[in-house]
This record gives structure tokens, C-alpha cells and sequence, in this order.
């Protein structure tokens, strides 16, 4: 791999992830053979626990192409395809004066595009998923006594409290 030109601007976490992969980085635990100084695996061991991992230039591409009508500024498209935002809540924090410029519907669209079109952790569950699961974890804990103070039944029958 040839620089063409130096500090040309901001690279995506994809990038330079796909950088220090074809210098030979590698998750090899004697890491010695290979030309990568000591930082940049460091750099390389974060990455591969992030969704740049499973990122490729036909994604980044693709959600360019589409995210076009948004009209997003250049550092806000690079923070998206880093942080992969997948509510309206972690996108609000990466555009500038979110709510002025784009009514709830669009933002949702955009979050839609992003996680329709950038892949997640590998490890990740989706939103949704993660919902259902604390919605049965939280059913699971009330079965039983259930929570203190939730439900005045309950709460009466609680032999700490005098009355």
C-alpha cells in the first residue's frame, strides 16, 4: 500500500482498521513478526471489538450514497459510520443543532438507514432485542414477592415497616 497523499483528512474507524490489517496486524498472541509497532496494536485491539470489524467499503459506500439526502456534514457522516448510532438519542449527540434542522421523522429515517446499512458488533444484540430481554428480566424479578413498594399489597406485608 502506496500513500498518495499525506494527511488528506479523517479516516473512518474502518480505514484504519483495513490499514493496520495489511501491515500484518493480527489478534496472534507472539505479535512479533510483524512490522507493527506496539501503539498500533493497541489501536488495532480496540477496532476489532468495535463494528468497524465487520464494516467493508461496499457498506460505507452504500450508506454514503443513501445518506446523501440528509445533507450531513463531513464529520457528522464520520461519526455516524464510527459510532454506528441506533436510537434518536445517540444520533441527537452527533449532529449539530439536531433538532433544528430535521423533524423526529427524519431523524428516525436516519436511524433506520443506519442500522438497516452499517453492520452491528458481531457480539451486539440489536435494540430490539435488548428491550425484550430487560422486559423479561424485569418480569422474571417481580415473579415471586415482587417489588417492594410497586405494589401496596405487597408493601403492607413487608415485616420492616410498623403498621
Amino acid at each position: 500500500m502506496k500513500i498518495l497523499e499525506a494527511n488528506a483528512g479523517p479516516l473512518t474507524n474502518f480505514e484504519v482498521f483495513d490499514f493496520l490489517r495489511s501491515k500484518g496486524a493480527s489478534k496472534d498472541p507472539t505479535r512479533v513478526l510483524v512490522p507493527v509497532t506496539p501503539s498500533e496494536f493497541k489501536v488495532y485491539d480496540y477496532l476489532v471489538e468495535s463494528a468497524a470489524c465487520n464494516q467493508t467499503r461496499n457498506i460505507i459506500n452504500e450508506f454514503l450514497e443513501k445518506s446523501k439526502k440528509f445533507k450531513l456534514a463531513k464529520a457528522e457522516i464520520l461519526n455516524i459510520i464510527n459510532i454506528r448510532p441506533s436510537s434518536l438519542v445517540e444520533v441527537d449527540s452527533i449532529i449539530e443543532q439536531c433538532d433544528t434542522r430535521f423533524q423526529e421523522e427524519e431523524l428516525q429515517e436516519l436511524v433506520d438507514l443506519v442500522v438497516e446499512v452499517l453492520p452491528p458488533l458481531s457480539n451486539q444484540p440489536n435494540a430490539a432485542e435488548e428491550v425484550n430481554e430487560d422486559v423479561q428480566g424485569a418480569t422474571e424479578r417481580t415473579d415471586g414477592e415482587g417489588i417492594k413498594g410497586v405494589n401496596d399489597e405487597k408493601a403492607d406485608d413487608d415485616p420492616m415497616t410498623d403498621g
